[in-house]
């Protein structure tokens, strides 16, 4: 289910996943097919990890590479759920040919 807001996305950011959610700050980004498959791809890895354990490996990953790198943006690029996201957003038939735990591969 897709969600427009703009309170609970942080600043800089156009959406976010929150299972089983997907946070647009705005109706023009609706229309975005490759921001959505990334928001998509997301659920996915949160529903492998059972959502909780997700978010805590997302955050102490993204705790981890700040420290290493000082600096946020390549740290958030960094993350592996991130990487996987990011690589595949743009291919729009992904999320049915995926294998499972396939984030591992971008470690």
């Amino acid at each position: 289910m897709i969600i427009t807001t703009k309170y609970l996305i942080p600043k800089g950011y156009t959406s976010i996943a929150l299972f089983p959610f997907i946070l647009i700050r705005d109706y023009k980004y609706m229309e975005d097919k490759t921001l959505i498959n990334h928001e998509k791809i997301h659920l996915r890895q949160q529903a492998e990890l059972l959502v909780l354990p997700f978010y805590i490996w997302y955050v102490v990953a993204y705790l981890l590479l700040y420290i290493k790198y000082q600096n946020h943006k390549r740290a958030y690029k960094s993350i592996c759920f991130e990487r996987e996201a990011y690589t595949n957003e743009s291919e729009l038939d992904y999320l049915p040919s995926r294998k499972p735990y396939n984030f591992i591969n971008y470690f």
